[in-house]
C-alpha cells in the first residue's frame, strides 16, 4: 500500500497467462525496478499498487497478478468482471504459452466487460536466439482480437515493461475521459441542447509520464 492513498482515477489491471511466461517478473519490474531470477509460483492471485502522473493526473493501478495454472482458471475468472485493463502474456521462447493464448482470450470474451482494454505481450525479449514465436505472429493476433497494442518486452532488460503499463494507462484514462464527455452529451441532448454530438470510439496518444 502506498503512504499517498490520494488519485484522479483508479483502474483494476490484471496479468493473464499461463504459467511459467514471467508475469510476476513484469509486475516486479514494475513497481520496485527489480528482477529476480526465479520467482516463486503464484498462488492464485497476487495483487500490488502504484500510481503514475499522466498528464498531471494521478493514476493509481491496481494490478492483479494471476495463477497460470488450471486449478486456478476458475478463481481467476472472477477477477475480469471488474477489470478496466487486462494483459495476456506470452513467453517468446514458448510455443505453447502462445498457442494458449486462444483459451485466455475466450475466457477474456465471456467474462470481461465489452469495453475492457486488452493489450498483448511477448516476455522474455532478451532470449532472441532462443525465440520460437515470431514478432509477424504476435502482431495478427493483436489485430485479429481487437486488442489495443503489442510489444515484446524483457523484465531482466528492463525493456518495454514500463511502456505497457504507461500506454495501456493512457487509453485506460482515454476511455474513461470519453465517457464522460458521452454521458455529458446525452445528458445536454435529454435537456433539449442539441447543438453537441456523441463522440465514438477512441484514438491512442502517446501521453504519459511516470514516477
Amino acid at each position: 500500500m502506498e503512504a499517498d492513498d490520494s488519485f484522479d482515477y483508479l483502474f483494476k489491471v490484471v496479468l493473464i497467462g499461463d504459467m511459467g511466461v514471467g508475469k510476476t517478473c513484469v509486475v516486479q519490474r514494475f513497481k520496485n525496478g527489480t528482477f529476480i531470477e526465479r520467482q516463486g509460483t503464484t498462488i492464485g492471485v497476487d495483487f500490488t499498487m502504484k500510481t503514475l502522473i499522466i498528464e498531471g493526473k494521478r493514476v493509481k493501478l491496481q494490478i492483479w497478478d494471476t495463477g497460470g495454472q488450471e486449478r486456478f482458471r476458475t478463481i481467476t475468472q472472477s477477477y475480469y468482471r471488474s477489470a478496466n485493463g487486462i494483459i495476456l502474456c506470452y513467453d517468446m521462447t514458448c510455443r505453447q504459452s502462445f498457442e494458449s493464448l486462444s483459451r485466455w482470450i475466450d475466457d477474456v470474451s465471456k467474462f470481461a466487460a465489452p469495453n475492457v482494454v486488452k493489450i498483448l505481450v511477448a516476455t522474455k525479449s532478451d532470449l532472441e536466439l532462443e525465440r520460437v514465436v515470431e514478432r509477424d505472429e504476435g502482431e495478427q493476433l493483436c489485430r485479429a482480437h481487437n486488442m489495443s497494442m503489442f510489444l515484446e518486452i524483457s523484465s531482466r532488460n528492463n525493456l518495454n515493461v514500463d511502456n505497457a503499463f504507461l500506454e495501456l494507462s493512457c487509453q485506460l484514462k482515454k476511455q474513461y475521459a470519453q465517457g464522460a464527455q458521452l454521458e455529458n452529451n446525452l445528458d445536454a441532448l435529454r435537456l433539449g441542447d442539441h447543438s453537441t454530438s456523441a463522440i465514438g470510439g477512441f484514438r491512442f496518444s502517446r501521453c504519459c509520464n511516470y514516477s
